[in-house]
């Protein structure tokens, strides 16, 4: 069910701080217009996703750009013999706390 009220996220706590940011009213509206679906993916899965990357590809991408490719981690099932292109973007990492993340 779409929602046609625009709700801000009041202090969102997530490894994926690019996408800590409120909608615009004119974003909102866009994604009322051609967005059929949205999913969330948790913390563990941008993880898996960017550890998925950096081992795979050798890449470092930071959390907000590798939430595509979680979100495909999540769908795996629905999206069987789906042809997918993903976008990964951003590589400014702080790896500190990141790898202090993952140790706990």
């Amino acid at each position: 069910m779409k929602s046609n009220k625009l709700l801000p996220s009041e202090n969102p706590n997530t490894i994926a701080d690019g996408l800590r940011t409120a909608l615009s009213k004119l974003t909102f509206s866009i994604i009322q217009q051609h967005v059929d679906e949205i999913i969330t993916v948790s913390e563990e899965e941008i993880l898996e996703a960017m550890r998925f990357i950096f081992e795979r590809m050798k890449l470092v991408i930071e959390p907000s750009g590798a939430t595509s490719l979680a979100g495909v981690f999540h769908m795996e099932k629905q999206l069987d013999n789906v042809r997918i292109g993903v976008i990964l973007s951003g590589g400014n990492v702080d790896l500190t706390p990141l790898f202090n993340h993952l140790k706990s």
